[in-house]
């Protein structure tokens, strides 16, 4: 990647505007994303122009390149303020993946204003960082507990052995019970929202409207606990930052909201997709009891977010094969970078614990997912997956892996169903059925991830984790 700190494109070099752009999501690219973004990387190199629902913008495609867009705060702006286009007034009316850019959070400042806005974060997210603090602990519990629960839930409608939809019935309702309790909502939040942020990441005609009622639900939220304030995240934004009115702390409700339901919810089903669907690295981790390892292999190969939030250029910068002139827009891929750095070492990538750590999914830079909010993220996927295959002694999906229905956007990639059958691990059937009732479970594992090394991968010989372990290594103690 060549950069001219102070030059500008030389005379003659085609704009955005003056190319002729491919346009992105085509029924192609919703069967088979990756063939998509290997023929546009094989036809323009690590940067191709293309159509976002009749806006041209440049999609990045090379990991090194991917990275320095995220790195290079001074020169890739996310402030949506920067878009040449939308300041001259030429975008298409009620164009639907503006909606959320022009939500005015965190996620869209730069500078100072960003790093004050995510200081005031971490300070209200801390307390649910540490896994010792009574919040932390108290939430990590009540992540295990819902899903036990939910499992209990199947149980009780399909029996020990049985069908379930574990993106319907399992992770969007977990993601729901969690954002309840973090952000200490008065009431359980409904599916609705969650099909509302997809209305909106997905750019579907009613984006605008499906914005606003989230935002409206979440100011609302905002201003019962600035008047009742409480143990949760919603409280701590406030005490951390007694300026915010409740609009500004409903847009920052709203994007945590985004982040934790689709993304985080994301994680979990494609972790989950890649155990099912056998891919040998995700399942090794797996056998090991190495959970955090398990989630970085399957967010390398299947990462939640497949293109992350637009950059806008400040100045005019070479990247890949083109000039991209000041208040261009700019779509950095994760998903086709991640193929990138695949190819360039796939044995070292796949045979390396520290390596898959190289994964885009929760971004890089200034703009990153925060610390604390990775680390909690992190907690409930792993807890979410390692009850899976605590609990079932069996489990396949029902449907080949290339006929799932998935939400394939500008954004994300996720899966509509994860279809299985199951069956539930003899030592689990009284657990679940406490669970159920709502009374006290017996022990299990805490919710924590793993460590890596023999004595994480010895803590269960049953279930479908113990199956595991006995495929990959012949009833062998993982070592």
């Amino acid at each position: 990647m060549e950069t001219h700190p102070f030059a500008a494109a030389p005379a003659g070099t085609p704009g955005l505007e003056s190319l002729r752009v491919e346009p992105l999501l085509t029924s192609e690219f919703d069967a088979d994303p990756s063939s998509v973004y290997e023929r546009l990387r094989s036809t323009y190199g690590p940067v191709a122009p293309v159509g976002l629902m009749g806006v041209p913008a440049w999609l990045v495609l090379d990991y090194r390149e991917v990275l320095e867009v995220l790195r290079n705060e001074s020169v890739w702006r996310r402030d949506v303020r920067h878009w040449r286009a939308r300041a001259e007034g030429r975008l298409p009316r009620d164009w639907p993946l503006l909606a959320g850019y022009e939500v005015r959070q965190t996620m869209f400042f730069d500078d100072e204003e960003h790093r004050h806005a995510r200081l005031s974060y971490h300070s209200a997210m801390r307390p649910f960082q540490d896994g010792h603090s009574p919040e932390g602990w108290e939430l990590r519990a009540a992540v295990a507990r819902y899903a036990d629960e939910l499992i209990a839930m199947l149980a009780a409608e399909s029996g020990n052995t049985g069908f379930a939809d574990l993106a319907a019935q399992y992770t969007r309702p977990l993601l729901l019970m969690v954002t309840t309790k973090l952000f200490g909502c008065p009431v359980e939040l409904g599916d609705e929202m969650v099909m509302d942020l997809w209305r909106m990441l997905d750019g579907g005609p009613d984006a605008g409207p499906a914005t606003g009622r989230a935002l409206g639900a979440m100011t609302r939220l905002a201003a019962h606990r600035r008047s009742r304030p409480g143990e949760d995240l919603t409280s701590y934004m406030l005490l951390a930052d007694p300026s915010l009115s409740d609009e500004q702390l409903g847009r920052e409700l709203f994007m945590n909201a985004v982040y934790l339901n689709d993304i985080t919810g994301n994680m979990v089903c494609n972790t989950l997709l890649e155990v099912l669907r056998g891919n040998t690295t995700v399942r090794r981790s797996l056998s090991n009891g190495q959970l955090g390892e398990t989630v970085n292999r399957a967010a390398l190969v299947n990462p939640p977010t497949a293109n992350l939030c637009f950059r806008f250029a400040a100045r005019d910068v070479r990247l890949g094969n083109f000039w991209i002139r000041a208040g261009d827009i700019v779509s950095p891929s994760v998903a086709a970078a991640h193929r990138d750095l695949l190819k360039i070492g796939s044995s070292h990538i796949v045979d390396s614990t520290v390596s898959t750590r190289a994964h885009l999914a929760w971004g890089a830079g200034p703009h990153q997912c925060p610390s604390a909010a990775r680390e909690l993220a992190g907690t409930i996927v792993t807890t979410a997956v390692g009850r899976v295959f605590e609990h079932f002694a069996r489990a396949e999906l029902t449907l080949p892996p290339d006929q799932l229905p998935w939400r394939s956007g500008p954004v994300v990639r996720g899966l509509r169903l994860l279809p299985v059958r199951y069956e539930l691990a003899a030592h689990s059937t009284a657990r679940v059925a406490a669970a159920g009732r709502g009374e006290e479970a017996a022990p299990v594992a805490p919710p924590v991830v793993p460590a890596a090394g023999p004595a994480a991968g010895d803590r269960s010989g049953s279930g479908l984790l113990g199956a595991l372990r006995r495929m990959m290594f012949g009833g062998r103690k993982s070592g």
